[in-house]
């Protein structure tokens, strides 16, 4: 049987570069995308030697014509995809939103629903035409999805938006058999959470360190989500630090 075939946006460093690794490990043929080619590179580099292939496609996935290629590229390398799992994203500088930059909540809205769309896109006119048809889809959403942080209005607002994302391609995949679902987390410990460690805002004013995961438990749970077969689905998944201050935020 044909090995099967993942795209991992966001896969040069953090969440992304352990699903990715996860999935290769796997026997996944994996195509690892993000605008850094050399941190890129670093995640092929620790692919295991028995998993499954890398393709490294550098690329801005706010850009309509970048992931157009990217899909197209992937296409005349494996001619399917499985999985896509919408990884990237980013945040803005912790301002109220009254001194918010225009540049910077542009910047977020173009990574975190802009990308994770056109991704989808392009994915899910190749899984409805490809043979088996269908596939999956899973989008990494946020905590932010359930409760937000202070001063984090683009980043909140993006991955609420996710969840609208989510549902609306679970209905329109329904009949292709497009399965999609989301992952929201707790504090990976990532670069983008070392913040965290040290300490980070509350909504009552306080300062407050929060406990972090390691990321592995999130590599984890992707890949079983990807292994289900398609006629069976974790609509939305919370993988959360057990103490953190979700349950009563606010």
């Amino acid at each position: 049987m044909t090995r099967k075939v993942a795209l991992v946006t966001g896969a040069g460093s953090g969440i992304g570069r352990a699903v990715a690794l996860a999935l290769q490990g796997d026997g996944f043929d994996v195509v690892l995308v993000g605008r850094r080619k050399a941190a890129l590179d670093e995640t092929a580099h620790r692919a295991v030697s028995a998993g499954g292939t890398m393709l490294i496609a550098p690329a801005d996935i706010g850009d309509p014509t970048a992931v157009g290629a990217v899909f197209a590229d992937l296409e005349r390398t494996f001619g399917r995809i499985d999985l896509l799992f919408n990884n990237a994203g980013t945040a803005a500088p912790a301002v109220p939103l009254d001194e918010l930059a225009w540049e910077d909540w542009k910047r977020v809205v173009d990574v975190n629903l802009n990308g994770a769309f056109l991704c989808a896109k392009e994915a899910m006119r190749l899984m409805k035409r490809q043979s088996p048809r269908g596939g999956r889809i899973i989008n990494n959403g946020s905590i932010s999805a359930i409760a937000p942080r202070p001063f984090s209005a683009p980043y909140t607002a993006t991955k609420h938006a996710m969840t609208g994302l989510t549902k609306s391609i679970s209905l329109d995949g329904r009949a292709d058999d497009i399965a999609c679902s989301q992952i929201d987390i707790g504090n990976a410990a990532t670069e983008l959470t070392e913040r965290m460690a040290a300490g980070i805002l509350q909504a009552n004013g306080t300062v407050m360190v929060e406990p972090r995961i390691d990321v592995a438990h999130v590599a984890e749970a992707v890949l079983y989500m990807a292994r289900l077969p398609l006629s069976a689905n974790v609509q939305f998944m919370t993988l959360m630090a057990t103490t953190m201050p979700l349950v009563g935020r606010g």
